[in-house]
């Protein structure tokens, strides 16, 4: 097997390995074997004590893994991951930082390849190779290290962030189960519920092993799914024949006998007759017959592993189908899912939700935006928590520090339920500024409008005091649908909306589907998602949907007439022209032809794409007022995908690039005149808000959950301060010098008491 094939079959064993011990085993054992060397072996870092354990080998006595400790840059495996750099010596044991250990019997080996295995920045342990020749290991075998230590960076890193490392690296010292996995803080809050998986997963390798009390009903349950399976390929074949070979018809045949009882389905009933579940010894036999069907060198049996795991998934699709029936909801329930969306809430009664958390996506991801508009505790880019294994245990989410925590301590949870208490009773105060004028103490007035879109919005919107709806995303209907709405399912939605806020403006935003926004029955499927078909591009390609929308706008507006319409994803003035002339000739087909009785609303345009903030005049001269979209704009200015918690870090509202296209947009608006506002999350963050105040914005719109807060800051400073603050951070070189910066500036107003004002 040449050196591509067998990292090929290590990347496949580790995606499929379902522990830590079998990642490490799967690792020094395949590695052994590809590289020829006489010992390969994995030092990993245990934080408990500060030292790298021999965690598995090759070679070396096994009685010594878990007892050989080094500390911190000690031996040459210290050395390696100090230096952060592949090692690699002819003559080990002549070097100085050589490190004897007699219960190893390593003494005979003179080579060495020590090479880092790096996860985030972080040296997570040390993949070592030895012989016994005196010899450099070529730059071939070096490469290959590197890659295999890549790899299998990211399987350490998630027994790391589980808790699984530090239980093997102590070798039972008694360590608490207690686990705390790190996301990215979205939506503020904590809350403490039991886990509901928002969708079932078919990765065979995510299934936990889990054990049963009734192995009778177990094996009822997989009889089923096997008979549902086995009569899905039965219908197959039938609906195949005259359009294959019997030879390949034949194949499904094979299937249908690979889940008898002397077979697969034979080996998963002594399984789960043992204690296991069915999914549980359905995954681990299937996983193990994948793995041998790898290592075949029959290229046609190598490619029976794929139809093995295929079939494997299939079944396991049912047996998760049955499992789903047969649980009941918590009552307090905490969402987890992969890869979060708003169609997700469809199934959850959300008065019981108390926390959302998503292994994918940051914290301007449209789920984040949802959770905040619901006052929910959410978590995005949690990478390394352990779905499958913590379905239905209890969760404490900490929306402010983005940490979530499973079986937490007595005195951890009682601390997480003090902080609810306390956030409930800073909520009731901030209640008291619900009435108190916009005004800053130097007398300039500002407004503070809500983004929405969920009818549960409506009414934390009002009781916050919002002076208008600044962003109502029309998306959100269309999202928890399946299929699209009629033009009168529209007025229905719109028209709920524009009364219960009214005569308060409600600002509409077009249909914005596209980038994190699929719909579940108008799928996107590109490459790059935000610099692809999206917003206005797909209203103006589709104007069968856009006219329907608008139509239903404007027939929501009848007789209220505080409706206005954006556009949002304006990147040129033809897209901006187009679908200001289809507005115009909806509201004209309306009221000049169907006789209704409509004042035409103010119209807009979003200003989220860096070429749009080279127009700003351009465009404002044609509309009635822009609203500059934060979120995307970050996005595009930094190049960082908001949805990606690798480089969540780097996306930053308050970097200096963002400041100075942010003071170009009003600068330019001001020159016609054009009525400005921000309606991304930015507005929503108090120190951000006294930066758009100081910029010169007065108009801010934010989750109804962030208002108050925002309220009470810039209650309590003057324009002129915010202005003189601001041109000292625009001097600044980056986005944390900024935050610093202004922190520190504001914190003592930050503490401040808030005391109700009046005019």
């Amino acid at each position: 097997m040449n050196i591509l094939d067998s990292l090929r079959t290590i990347f496949q064993e580790v995606n499929t390995a379902r522990s830590l011990p079998e990642v490490l085993t799967i690792i020094v054992t395949e590695v052994h074997a590809a590289m020829g060397a006489e010992v390969c072996s994995v030092y990993l870092f245990d934080e408990t004590d500060q030292h790298y354990v021999l965690m598995a080998t090759k070679g070396l006595r096994q009685q010594s893994i878990g007892k050989v400790r080094l500390a911190m840059g000690q031996g040459l495996v210290g050395l390696v991951a100090a230096k952060e750099e592949p090692l690699n010596l002819q003559d080990a044991d002549k070097h100085p930082k050589f490190a004897y250990f007699e219960e190893i019997g390593e003494e005979i080996y003179h080579s060495f390849l020590g090479v880092p295995i790096i996860h985030h920045r972080k040296v997570l342990g040390v993949l070592v190779l030895q012989q016994q020749a005196e010899r450099r290991f070529a730059a071939e075998e070096e490469a290959f290290m590197v890659t295999v230590c890549a790899q299998l960076s990211g399987a350490i890193a998630h027994a790391e962030a589980t808790g699984a490392l530090s239980k093997l690296a102590s070798a039972g010292r008694g360590q608490s189960k207690e686990a705390i996995f790190h996301g990215i803080a979205s939506s503020p809050g904590v809350g403490i519920g039991r886990v509901v998986l928002a969708q079932q997963t078919m990765d065979l390798a995510s299934v936990p092993e889990r054990h049963t009390s009734d192995p009778d009903a177990e094996m009822q349950t997989f009889r089923q799914a096997l008979a549902s399976v086995k009569q899905d390929m039965r219908n197959l074949g039938v609906g195949l024949e005259g359009k294959l070979s019997s030879e390949e018809l034949a194949l499904f045949n094979v299937y249908i006998s690979m889940l008898d009882d002397d077979s697969l389905g034979g080996e998963v009933i002594e399984t789960i007759k043992s204690g296991q579940t069915a999914q549980s010894a359905w995954s681990s036999v299937i996983l193990k017959h994948v793995r041998t069907f790898r290592h075949m060198e029959d290229p046609y049996l190598r490619e029976r592993a794929s139809d093995v795991e295929g079939l494997g998934k299939r079944v396991l699709g049912y047996l998760q189908q049955t499992d789903e029936k047969k649980k009941p909801l918590p009552r307090r329930i905490v969402l987890v899912g992969e890869n979060l969306s708003a169609t997700e809430l469809a199934d959850i009664p959300v008065d019981r939700l108390v926390g959302i958390v998503s292994l994918k996506g940051a914290s301007n991801s449209h789920m984040a935006i949802v959770g905040r508009a619901l006052g929910i505790p959410t978590v995005m880019g949690a990478l390394d928590m352990p779905c499958a294994e913590l379905e239905g245990k209890e969760l404490i989410v900490d929306g402010f520090t983005g940490d979530v925590v499973s079986h937490a301590t007595r005195t951890l949870k009682r601390a997480y339920i003090q902080r609810q208490r306390e956030e409930q009773i800073l909520i009731k105060d901030l209640q008291k500024l619900r009435d108190v004028p916009c005004q800053t103490i130097d007398g300039f007035d500002f407004s503070l409008w809500v983004n929405t879109g969920l009818r549960h919005d409506n009414i934390q919107s009002l009781r916050s005091g919002a002076d208008a709806v600044g962003l109502f995303r029309t998306e959100i209907p269309f999202l928890l649908r399946s299929s699209f709405p009629t033009e009168d399912e529209q007025v229905a939605v719109y028209r709920e909306h524009l009364e219960t806020f009214a005569p308060r403006p409600v600002t509409m935003r077009t249909l914005d589907i596209g980038g994190d926004k699929d719909l579940p029955y108008f799928p996107i499927e590109e490459e790059n998602p935000f610099l692809g078909w999206r917003g206005i591009r797909i209203s103006l390609d589709h104007p069968e949907i856009f006219l329907v929308q608008i139509r239903a706008l404007l027939r929501a507006s009848e007789g209220l007439n505080n409706l206005r319409i954006m556009l949002p994803m304006i990147s040129n003035l033809a897209e901006l022209d187009s679908g200001l002339a289809l507005i115009r000739r909806a509201y004209k087909e309306l009221t000049e032809e169907e006789g209704y009785q409509l004042k035409m609303p103010a119209l807009g345009a979003m200003i989220e794409v860096p070429a749009a903030v080279y127009q700003v005049k351009e465009i404002g001269s044609r509309v009635d007022f822009m609203s500059v979209g934060t979120n995307d704009l970050t996005q595009y200015l930094l190049a960082v995908d908001r949805n990606n918690p690798r480089v969540a870090d780097l996306y930053d509202a308050l970097h200096p690039s963002v400041l100075r296209a942010l003071k170009s947009i009003y600068d330019q608006a001001e020159t016609v005149n054009c009525q400005l506002s921000v309606c991304g999350e930015m507005a929503g963050d108090p120190i951000s808000a006294v930066v758009l105040l100081g910029l010169g914005y007065k108009n801010l719109s934010m989750s109804a959950s962030s208002l108050l807060r925002v309220k009470s800051l810039m209650l309590k400073v003057s324009r002129k301060m915010a202005n003189d603050l601001v041109n000292d951070a625009l001097s600044l070189s980056d986005g944390a010098e900024v935050v610093d910066f202004m922190s520190s500036a504001l914190e003592p107003y930050r503490q401040a008491k808030n005391k109700p004002l009046s005019k």
